[in-house]
């Protein structure tokens, strides 16, 4: 049923881009390419980079933003995709840049909404539970 992938694509990063905007915490979401379902930045991590560095990445081409990401993960979680299970480490990043034009803007939209308004909008339990990490963690 599934063709076969290399071993490395289930190891993935994402990252949770924020900002502080007016005083308020915000998130920037993506919508799939598919479905356009609300998600974050996420993808394979390539063998010659870092967890980070590929969310960095992500981040850049799947959202067309660029800034400062925490060392440590906001959280790790698993998800079945390519007839075995992906792990995903998920990292904040405080956004410095955003582009008006970026790499995949002609089939993903972005929108930075609050926290609560994101969590209303992913579908995915596994996102609201990552979302939720991030705002304990980092919307102090």
């Amino acid at each position: 049923m599934f063709e076969t992938v290399p071993d490395y694509f289930f190891k993935q990063s994402g990252v949770i881009p924020y900002r502080i905007h007016k005083g308020e915490l915000e998130v920037l979401l993506i919508t799939s390419r598919k479905k356009g379902k609300w998600i974050i930045p996420k993808g394979v991590i390539e063998p010659y980079m870092t967890p980070q560095e590929s969310a960095l990445q992500e981040a850049y081409e799947e959202a067309g933003v660029r800034g400062k990401i925490a060392d440590s993960p906001v959280c790790i979680y698993e998800v079945e995709k390519w007839g075995g299970v992906c792990t995903v480490t998920v990292y904040a990043m405080k956004v410095t840049k955003v582009y008006d034009d970026w790499m995949e803007s002609d089939f993903r939209k972005r929108a930075w909404m609050s926290p609560e308004k994101a969590l209303k909008k992913v579908s995915k339990k596994d996102m609201r539970e990552l979302i939720s990490i991030f705002v304990w963690k980092f919307g102090k």
